[in-house]
């Protein structure tokens, strides 16, 4: 929606939109009637992130501390399978290496890791989080290899806890 509180014009993605200006020359309010979606900051799946599942969203800038709108999203497909994801120290797949297959609420406390620099989901569509305890800024993972986060324009941004997209939260 154009408007906080569904007021104004409205546009229906039903799939991966790149570009929401386009549609909406802003969106300030969200519904999610099926599914997952990531929402961004900015054209073309960059920015800050944001995961919603289904729900309203009236006035998600104020509960995201965002300072623009919804300008591309995602659609998260559902999943049903393992969940496999190797995490590196280092960029490039260095350093020490961890394989996890569930959730993990501290990198520090289960792996005593300082930090998650690249990585390469197997299997599974995953949420990483700059905090632990699943708080702070988030960044979505598909299956794929991930060589440098700083790459990706999360530069200044550290991983310390990362969660599986279950399909429970659909």
């Amino acid at each position: 929606m154009k408007e906080r509180n569904f007021q104004g014009r409205s546009y229906e993605c039903m799939s991966d939109c790149s570009d929401m200006h386009s549609y909406l020359s802003r969106c300030h309010s969200c519904r999610v009637e099926n599914g997952c979606f990531m929402v961004y900051d900015r054209p073309n799946y960059m920015g800050n992130q944001y995961f919603f599942r289904r729900g309203e969203y009236a006035d998600y800038m104020s509960m995201m501390a965002w300072n623009d709108c919804i300008r591309s999203c995602r659609m998260i497909p559902m999943y049903r399978g393992s969940y496999r994801m190797r995490i590196y120290e280092r960029e490039n797949f260095g350093g020490q290496m961890y394989e996890m297959m569930d959730d993990c609420d501290s990198i520090m406390d289960r792996y005593h890791m300082s930090n998650c620099m690249s990585c390469h989901v197997m299997d599974g569509h995953w949420l990483m989080y700059e905090q632990p305890h699943y708080r702070g800024r988030m960044m979505y993972l598909r299956p794929g290899e991930y060589r440098n986060f700083m790459n990706m324009g999360m530069s200044g941004m550290r991983f310390m806890s990362m969660r599986r997209i279950m399909d429970s939260w659909y």
